[in-house]
This record gives C-alpha cells, structure tokens and sequence, in this order.
C-alpha cells in the first residue's frame, strides 16, 4: 500500500491552514439532514432530534391541516350567539361535516404541512340567495369569497385545484388572474393505499443477484452443496481439523466456513456515550477503530485484540456545527480526516504518542458559491487511494477534489441539483474514478482526469428518493447505494448511462417532478408512496430496513471475515440487516433489545412512559475475525449513543475473558451508572428481569 503523503503536520508556506479557527463564514448554516430547519412551522414540526416529551407537551407547536381547519370552524360557529340565521347555519354544518371526510380521505398521516385545497362550486342560484340576504362586498372576507367563486365558475367542474403559486397569491390576498401554473406545480397527495394493494416491489429472490452468486464474484459458490443441505459449521471444522479432500476443497471448505459465521445479537460488549455515535469504522488491516461522536468528539481504540479493546486517544474537531458528519482513514492508517457541517477538514494523527491539536484545511480554497458565501458544509469525506487526494459531498450541490500537497482544492463542480451526501473512490488502489450520491435520487461517475468539463461521465437511476450513502466494493466495478425510499441498491459500473442517455430519456424526470413531499427526518415512508423507476439501471434491490431520521449507512461485507457474501446496513427500527446477494435476509442482529435501560436502573417503557428507542446508523465490519461494530443512536429520546460489538457466538455465555454482555464507558472503563447486559455491574447476578 503506497504512503500517505501527509508525514509532517499539513502546513505549506504562504497556504492559509489552520489549526483550531473557528469557521465564522458558515457559523449561521443549517443542514437539511443533521441541523434544525430555521422556521420550524415550515418544516412540518420540530427537528429531527425532537422527542417523545415534546410530542405530548402542552407547548408542542400545533401542526395545521385542512380537515381540523372545519373543526375549529365549528367550534367558534357552535359559540356564535350572534349568529341570526339558525336553519343556515345548521346547513352549513352538513356541508363542513362532507368537507370533512373528504379532507379526511387525503390525510395521510405523515404529520407534514402539505395539502390539497378543493372547492366546491355553489349551486346555480345560490349567489343570488346570499344576496337577497344581504351579501355586502364592503363585509370582511366577501371579497375573497367572490373571489373564489369566480376562479370556479371559470373551470366548468364542480372541483377546482389551484397551483402552489395561485394558492400562495390567494392567501396573500392578490389577484391570482395573472397567475398561471403548469400542471406539474401543484401538490397532490399520495394515492391511499386500496384494501389489498400490494406495490410492485423487485422480486425476491433475485434472479440477476442469485447468478452475482453464483459466479464467484462475491465469494465462494458451492454448487454440490444447495442451502437446505449445506454442512454444519462443526462438520466443517472437523474436516478442516482432518485435512480431508484436496486443496481445491479446502480452500473453499475455509471459505465456507467463513461464509457462515455472522456475528448474533448477543453483544459482546457495549460501549456508551453520552451522545450519539455519528459513525464508526475499522481500518483495513483491524488493529484500529474510530468512533465518531455528536459531541465533535472522536474516539480511537487499539483493537489489534479484537475482543479485547484499548482506549488510547480522544481528538475534537474545533468549532463544529451541530454534529460531525463524516470521516476516513488515510491508505497508511497514520491520519484521520474528519468532518463537520463546515467546508473545514480536521486531520488528527493517529499515532497514540502524538497529543498536538488536529489541524484543519479549508476545501473551500476561496472559491465563492452565490448564496454559500465562503463556505459550506461537508457530508461526506473520502482519500484517494494513493493518499494525495481527498475527495468531498458537500451541501452545495458540490464534488470538491483536493490536493492535500499542494494545498488547495483542484475542481469544484456542481454536478448534483441538490445536497451531495456520499462520496467514494471506485477502486482503492486508483485515484480516477469515484461516485457521487445525491439527494436528487442520482449517482454519478466522475473521471478526475476529465473533471475540468464538468460532465460526469455517466449516471445511475433508480432510487425514487434521495441517497442517504454510497459505498464501493473497491473492484472498480460495484457499488452499493442507500436511498430513502427505504431500498438499498446493487449497481455495476458496465451499465451506468451515459450522459446523453440521461438527457435523451430525460431519466431524471420521475424524480424531479414527484407531486408530493416526502421528509424523511420526521415522517413515516408508506409503502403505496413508492413506484417503480421507469429507467432503473441498478442490479438488485434490497429492502426490509428503515431508512428515516438521518443518513443510514450501508456497505459490502469484508473479503477476510465473511468472503464477500454479504451486503449490510443499519436501520432506523434498531437492527442490522444482513443479506444475501439475492436480495433475501440472511440475518438481523438486534442492537434495540440489547442496549435497551442499561444506562437507566429499572428501566420498563411502562415505568419510564417512554418506549426505548435505538437507530443503528452505521456498522463496521472486522476484516479478518466474524465479529461487526453497530454505531447507534439510543434512549427514549435517543440523545444517547452506544458501540455495541457483535461476534459468531451459539450461546448466551462465554467462559473466555472478558465475559459477554459488559457494559463500559468510551474509555472502555467500568461505570457505577451502567449496566451489564445480563445483570448489574459487580454482581453475579445473572436475573435480567430486573432491569428489561
């Protein structure tokens, strides 16, 4: 593996580099994805990080819809003493009652602000009755209402949709004659979803992911050996002990065996913080593991004894905003580059004997963006594989690609029309090509050496909503992506459209003009809310995960542990989701059930009158030992964080040291205020009852 070039702290003559500056150009910056929104009511609620308290607090901001907007009109008509006219008012009533239930029928349910506004065209005459009752066009609010009847009467139908902007210019109370909207510009609510509606989800199993299977690509494929009759793991274990068959057939009994060994539910350790964990990853060869925190802090252990951890440093990212977003370890392990929602990098050296501050370098380079000012907020960070190029998603609309030597960023292009969340190199041993995950549902393949066009040279479809992360296999040919259309996708570099295809078939379209809006940090995704892309060039489609709150993380599995099998990802509902290449479950390990009250004595929903939440938002796979790391998200306001470590385990106990189940700080020291799994700290106590 060639070096890294960073040998000396990253500072060049005359190069503005700092170590520690506080980013004041992007001090008023909010995300969309890891920062409250600045208008609260616009967003549909509070923000993400809101909580179970603040849904049944009495100063929980009230949320709009239409169909409550009738009942509090009949609520003040009900108390109206003045009213004169009884017999139409109780009329009026009947009609609020049938607006209800047709409000009704479009709520789904999702909490958003989002609405359909229907008017109904009065009956032939009624103008004339309202004024033999002495209609008044000086009255408050006569006008509008004549307004309204006009714009009817004009469509010819019983039912009238107005445009986003005629809505907007009718509740400001302008002429909206003017106005025009295209079809495409009005909100229209998902269909409801029909008794016995079943969307057309990808099959499975896959037929396209059971030939990747079975070609050998992603592991070893033994054609003798159909799942139903596959051997036991002991019956493995003996003739690898025994030496039987030829060297063929022992290789590939070793990689079955590794094949077979998913780590389980039962953790061997878990590690708590007091916020939550953002993301957390081994290096390639698993001596070292990073953990990075909420706190902007981040976390390194020693795990050259995969069971057995040291904790060695703790390095911060100055000045941070809101949360840390991302990091990646240099080709040689002796640098971590690491993110914030700022256009700052901070490198912070790995080696436990070097306890300086991190330094940071700005990627912005001076380059102005208009609305961006100087600066913006990275999402996703990568290095190249010969460690001199680091590669950058940022909030901009924006691939950066930097030459850490020389000290300034070498393009900056705006491929994506909106946020770029992921970022990664195609193959770890070229700095060529990478890939680019958006939130505008696309991924895009960049060729560093054509780059100063700005034209990708091609593109994936398929996901109806924006990507969460992208990872490759660092083949040069596959790559995983997940979206929040709460899918996970297989794609293969010899089937990326070209750019012209995209612009010929307009391949964007089906994304770009969906007609309702979809918040993936508060709402519920249904499943009638998902169609099929017309111009889908994945391979395979994996679902059964959640992909809600934040940018869920997903990866292939490692050539060493697990022989390339498997394709993972964490979940919104607590669980890591293991699978086969045809798309079917291989395993789910259950993070919620294990870190759940173990920072809280007593802890039952019913007693505490919360339910215990945990979000599984990354997971680190060892290369070489069946043992994975879930980063998570935990407590009944998950404002918490965990690392729990997983390993191929058949029982509940273990008599190796240290014992299963242990429960310790991010120092990886005991803690009076936590609990071990199977009981409380310095008791042999081995009653769960307790405290689940």
């Amino acid at each position: 593996m060639s070096s890294s070039p960073i040998t000396q702290p990253p500072v060049a003559p005359g190069v503005p580099v700092t170590r520690g500056t506080d980013n004041e150009s992007d001090a008023a910056f909010e995300s969309s994805h890891e920062s409250p929104p600045e208008n609260l009511e616009s967003s549909g609620g509070s923000y993400g990080e809101h909580t179970q308290d603040q849904a049944d607090s009495d100063d929980t901001g009230y949320v709009y819809h239409p169909a409550q907007e009738h009942a509090d009109d009949d609520d003040e008509d009900d108390g109206d003493e003045d009213y004169d006219n009884e017999d139409e008012h109780d009329d009026e009533d009947e009609h609020d009652d049938e607006d209800d239930e047709d409000d009704h029928d479009y709520f789904d349910g999702s909490g958003g602000l989002e609405f359909e506004l229907v008017i109904d065209e009065l009956a032939p005459g009624a103008a004339h009755d309202d004024e033999d009752d002495g209609w008044d066009d000086n009255q408050p609010g006569n006008a509008l209402q004549r307004r309204i009847l006009q714009i009817i009467r004009g469509g010819g139908g019983g039912r009238a949709r107005l445009g986003s902007r005629q809505l907007l210019s009718l509740i400001q109370g302008h002429d909206i004659d003017d106005i025009d909207d295209d079809d495409d510009d009005y909100w229209e609510p998902p269909r409801r979803m029909r008794p016995g509606y079943a969307p057309a989800f990808p099959k499975v199993p896959s037929e396209q992911g059971r030939k990747l299977m079975e070609s050998g690509v992603f592991g070893t494929f033994d054609l003798r050996e159909p799942d139903s009759k596959r051997k036991r793991l002991t019956r493995r274990l003996l003739d690898r002990e025994l030496g039987l068959g030829n060297r063929t057939e022992q290789k590939t009994n070793l990689a079955l065996m590794a094949q077979q060994m998913i780590p389980s539910s039962k953790p061997e350790m878990v590690i708590h913080y007091d916020d939550p964990v953002c993301c957390g990853q081994f290096s390639d060869d698993g001596n070292f593991f990073y953990a990075c925190v909420k706190d902007f802090k981040v976390r390194m252990y020693d795990t050259s004894n995969p069971y057995n951890w040291t904790h060695y440093k703790t390095v911060r990212y100055p000045f941070g905003q809101w949360t840390l977003t991302d990091a990646d370890l240099s080709p040689d392990n002796k640098w971590l580059a690491y993110t914030s929602l700022t256009s700052q990098v901070c490198f912070a050296p790995t080696d436990p004997n070097d306890t300086g501050d991190p330094y940071t370098l700005d990627l912005a380079g001076g380059m102005v963006r208009q609305g961006w000012r100087d600066s913006f907020p990275i999402f996703s960070i990568r290095f190249s594989g010969d460690g001199r190029t680091l590669v950058a998603g940022t909030g901009a609309d924006s691939i950066v690609v930097y030459d850490i030597e020389r000290r300034e960023p070498l393009y900056n292009v705006e491929g994506h029309d909106n946020d770029v969340n992921a970022v990664c190199f195609a193959d770890k041993q070229s700095p060529h090509i990478l890939y680019s995950g958006s939130d505008d549902c696309t991924i895009k393949v960049w060729d560093t050496r054509s780059m100063s066009s700005r034209r990708e040279a091609g593109a994936f479809v398929g996901h109806m909503e924006g990507l969460t992360y992208i990872d490759s296999k660092g083949d040069g040919r596959y790559i995983l992506s997940n979206g929040k259309d709460q899918s996970m996708k297989l794609w293969d570099l010899r089937m990326a459209m070209s750019t012209a295809d995209v612009e010929r078939l307009d391949a964007t379209k089906p994304t770009a003009s969906r007609r309702y809006q979809y918040d993936y940090r508060f709402a519920e995704y249904q499943d009638h809310m998902w169609r099929p892309h017309p111009h889908d060039n994945s391979l395979v489609t994996f679902r059964g995960h959640k992909v809600q709150r934040t940018l869920i993380r997903c990866h292939f599995s490692p050539p060493g542990s697990t022989n390339s099998r498997y394709v993972y990802s964490g979940s919104y509902d607590g669980f890591v989701y293991v699978w086969n290449l045809d798309a079917t479950i291989a395993a789910k390990i259950d993070v919620k059930s294990v870190t759940e009250g173990l920072r809280i004595p007593g802890y039952t929903p019913a007693a505490r009158r919360r339910e215990w939440m945990t979000l599984v938002r990354d997971v680190g796979w060892h290369p070489n030992v069946p043992l994975l790391v879930a980063s998570s998200w935990n407590g009944p306001t998950m404002n918490a964080g965990t690392a729990t470590l997983h390993s191929y385990n058949e029982n509940d106990v273990d008599e190796a040291e240290p014992s299963m189940g242990l429960s310790v700080n991010e120092k990886i020291q005991p803690d009076e205020g936590l609990f071990n799994w199977r009981g409380p700290r310095g008791y042999e106590d081995d009653d769960a009852d307790d405290f689940f």
